[in-house]
C-alpha cells in the first residue's frame, strides 16, 4: 500500500478503518452503529505538515512544484522586451513578472507585496488594493506566475480571481490551487464597472473596433453591438488600454476600468456599459502559510477531494455537511486531466467508463468548530484524497 504525503488539516491518529462519529449530527434518526466513535481517541484537528494517506489512484496535479534551480533568481534573468514609442510615464510602470522571471527587487519590508495577474489598472490590482490598501502591488503576466511569485518569496500574497457573477468560475485557478501548495487566507468581492475608453478628444461614435478581455467584451455585448464596432480579444482589460494608448489609433477603443483610463491617459467615453449592473468578481487571497482558524467573524473553509467508487457516494459525501447543519456555499467539479476516465468492470457485459472528478467545495464554517472537524473526518470515509485549501474570513464588506 503506497503512502502519499499531503498537507491537510487532519485529526492526529485518524484512520479510515475506524468508522463513524458520535456528534449531534450523527445521532439523528437512521444513524446506525457504524456512526459511533469514542472521541477520546482523537485530538483536535491540527494544521499538520503532512498526512500519510493511502493512494489508490494518482490525483491530477497533486505533486508540489519543485523549482529547477538552487535559489530564486540565481540562474534566471528578466526577459523583458523594451517597449517602443510609449510615453515615458508608461515606460515607468512596473513590468509584469513572468513564470521564468525570478529576479526579485529589493523591498524594505514596510509594505506587503501583493501579486496579481495583469498590468497596472487591472481589476485584480483594484482587488489587491481593497484587501491591502497600503500594499505594493506586483503585476504578473499569467496566473501561474503569481502563484510562483508567492512560493519563491518574491511577494507576500497573491490576489487572483476565482469566479464572476456573470462569467462563472475561472477554471484555470481551480487547477492551479491543486498544483501549488499555497493556502487561501481571505477573499475579496469587487464590483466591476466597465468603461468604454478612447484616445483624448475621440467620440464613441468614431470607434470602429474595441479591444478587451473576452469576458469583458461579452459582458458589454449590448452596448458594443449598438455602436457597431468590431470586438477584438486581448489578454486583459488594462493591457488592452495600454495597447490603445501606445498605438494612438483614434478609431480604436477599449473596455477597461476608470483607473486604467487615468493611468494610460485615455478618456472615459461611457461608464457602466456592462449588460448586467450586478457584476461582481470574487478574488482569493493566497499565502505560503495557512491562517489559524477562529470563530470571531464569519468564516468559510475550502476543500478539494476525490471519491471512492460506489452508488450514491457523492450524495453520502455531501450529506456529512447537511447532518451537521453546515451550509454549502459553492460546489465545483473538475475532471482529472491526466487520468479523466475511471473504468469499472463488475459484470460480464463489459467495462463501464466515466469521468473521474475532483470536487471543490466551499462551506460556511470554521475549522475551529467541532462540527467542521467531525464533517471532514466523516468525509474521509468516502474520499480517496482530501485536502483543505484554506479556512479564512468571508468578505462581508459592501
Amino acid at each position: 500500500m503506497a503512502l502519499k504525503a499531503v498537507p491537510i488539516w487532519v485529526y492526529a491518529n485518524y484512520s479510515n478503518t475506524q468508522a463513524g462519529f458520535a456528534d449531534s449530527g450523527s445521532n439523528r434518526s437512521g444513524s446506525g452503529p457504524n456512526l459511533r466513535l469514542d472521541l477520546k481517541r482523537f485530538r483536535k484537528w491540527e494544521c499538520c505538515g503532512v498526512l500519510a494517506q493511502r493512494e489508490i489512484t494518482p490525483v491530477e496535479d497533486g505533486k508540489p512544484v519543485t523549482p529547477e534551480f538552487d535559489s530564486p533568481g540565481a540562474n534566471d534573468e528578466a526577459q523583458i522586451t523594451e517597449s517602443r514609442g510609449f510615453h515615458k510615464d508608461l515606460n515607468s510602470l512596473p513590468r509584469p513578472l513572468t513564470a521564468t522571471d525570478l529576479s526579485s527587487s529589493a523591498s524594505d519590508g514596510s509594505k506587503v507585496r501583493v501579486a496579481y495577474q495583469g498590468v497596472p489598472g487591472a481589476y485584480s490590482e483594484a482587488a489587491a488594493l481593497k484587501a491591502y490598501p497600503k500594499c505594493e502591488t506586483v503585476p504578473c503576466d499569467q496566473f501561474e506566475a503569481a502563484f510562483k511569485a508567492v512560493e519563491l518569496w518574491l511577494v507576500d500574497k497573491a490576489v487572483l480571481p476565482i469566479e464572476n457573477s456573470v462569467g462563472g468560475s475561472i477554471h484555470r485557478n481551480y487547477d492551479l490551487l491543486l498544483r501549488h501548495r499555497l493556502h487561501i487566507v481571505g477573499e475579496v468581492q469587487l464590483v466591476v464597472n466597465h468603461c468604454l475608453l478612447g484616445l483624448r478628444g475621440v467620440r464613441k461614435e468614431e470607434l470602429k473596433r474595441v479591444l478587451s478581455h473576452p469576458q469583458a467584451l461579452a459582458q458589454c455585448e449590448m452596448t458594443l453591438n449598438k455602436l457597431g464596432v468590431v470586438k477584438v480579444n486581448a489578454d486583459d482589460t488594462a493591457g488592452a488600454a495600454l495597447i490603445v494608448a501606445a498605438n494612438g489609433q483614434r478609431d480604436t477603443g477599449t473596455v477597461a476600468s476608470a483607473r486604467a483610463a487615468e493611468i494610460y491617459g485615455l478618456d472615459i467615453l461611457a461608464e457602466r456599459i456592462q449588460d448586467d449592473s450586478d457584476n461582481i468578481t470574487r478574488y482569493l487571497i493566497l499565502a505560503r502559510e495557512p491562517m489559524i482558524p477562529g470563530t470571531d467573524r464569519p468564516r468559510k473553509t475550502s476543500i478539494v477531494f476525490t471519491l471512492e467508487e460506489g452508488p450514491g457516494v457523492l450524495f453520502k459525501a455531501l450529506s456529512v455537511f447537511s447532518l451537521r447543519d453546515i451550509n454549502l456555499l459553492k460546489i465545483e467539479s473538475r475532471p482529472q486531466r491526466k487520468r479523466p476516465l475511471r473504468v469499472v468492470d463488475d459484470s460480464n457485459k463489459g467495462s463501464a467508463k466515466y469521468f473521474d472528478y475532483l470536487f471543490y467545495i466551499d462551506f460556511e464554517a470554521s475549522m475551529a468548530e467541532p462540527r467542521a472537524q467531525y464533517a471532514l473526518a466523516h468525509l474521509q470515509e468516502y474520499a480517496r484524497f482530501l485536502r483543505v485549501l484554506g479556512c479564512y474570513p468571508m468578505d462581508t464588506a459592501p
